[in-house]
């Protein structure tokens, strides 16, 4: 599939459904049920932060009743940055071709990843998004929602990414895009980790779209935002702005992870129709493209608000 006749994109490969956990046993068989039967050709990676309420036991047992789970047990807990990372390292060495974000808690909704699959046919990144057209959040308090909506707009405006759900945690990349993003120098945690990825693909020139989900708030365990969380995205964003303000001051050119500029060109959003190669399911409409941190987008949703 091209992208819009400028590129063309090659098979998807198998996908790796990282699933990142501390203290999440009354979620994880279900989640873990939810994505075998949503996309039954992909495997899941449960990167546990050796939690101490037997998550890591409860995973162990998934994966010895079915060998389409893996299991990364790691030393405690790190962060949902450095858990990502790790297993966006075990899934690249094992030459997946796919490698997806997913909340174990069911904010993400499984029966949404073929979706998701399918857009990336014709994308380096798909965001599954609350604030574009068709998205929306189930059973979050108002003031919740406040928080996220304005950390996107924060950080879209002020680092000029042309994205309307840049703190969204639901997210299917293509393993070549994740080895363009310079994994390395990635020190973000938590809520700023998705915007950190967000704006290296945009500066890596990625072609990015944004699909509409439904984020349902969790009914079992604890939330794991806090308030460290929120003050490290807003001085990691804001950092993150003034450099990039100053270098357009300047006249330097904002170089991507790698080098390479972001495409200079807006797009046009689409919807997608088909089924993803890692999995079968419904393809939805909506679809919502963010080409360039440079042009604006005129893809469908681009009025809804972040």
């Amino acid at each position: 599939m091209n992208d819009g006749g400028q590129r063309r994109y090659g098979p998807l490969g198998t996908a790796l459904v990282i699933i990142p956990t501390f203290n999440e046993a009354e979620n994880i068989r279900t989640i873990v049920t939810r994505v075998r039967a949503a996309v039954p050709a992909a495997d899941i990676l449960i990167a546990d932060d050796n939690s101490p309420d037997g998550t890591g036991k409860i995973a162990d047992e998934l994966a010895a009743e079915d060998s389409h789970v893996k299991v990364l047990h790691r030393r405690g807990k790190e962060g949902l940055g450095a858990a990502y990372l790790a297993g966006f390292r075990w899934g690249i060495a094992r030459d997946y071709g796919v490698l997806v974000e997913m909340d174990a808690d069911g904010s993400h909704q499984p029966e949404e990843l073929p979706r998701l699959l399918t857009a990336l046919k014709g994308a380096d990144l798909v965001l599954g998004s609350r604030w574009v057209p068709g998205g929306r959040v189930v059973n979050w308090p108002r003031t919740r929602e406040l928080i996220s909506r304005g950390g996107s707009t924060y950080s879209r405006v002020l680092l000029g990414v042309p994205i309307r759900d840049v703190t969204g945690g639901y997210r299917a990349f293509r393993k070549e895009t994740l080895e363009r993003l310079g994994l390395d120098a990635v020190s973000s945690q938590g809520y700023c980790f998705q915007v950190d990825l967000a704006r290296r693909a945009i500066e890596a020139g990625c072609h990015v779209v944004e699909v509409p989900i439904t984020f349902v708030e969790r009914e079992l365990g604890d939330s794991k935002m806090s308030k460290d969380i929120l003050v490290e995205a807003l001085w990691r964003v804001t950092a993150w702005g003034v450099e990039s303000r100053t270098n357009r001051l300047l006249g330097r050119k904002s170089a991507g992870p790698t080098g390479s500029r972001s495409a200079g060109a807006g797009s046009t959003g689409a919807g997608s129709t088909g089924s993803g190669s890692a999995g079968s399911g419904a393809a939805g409409g909506g679809a919502t493209e963010a080409r360039s941190a440079e042009a604006g987008s005129s893809g469908t949703g681009s009025a809804g608000s972040a």
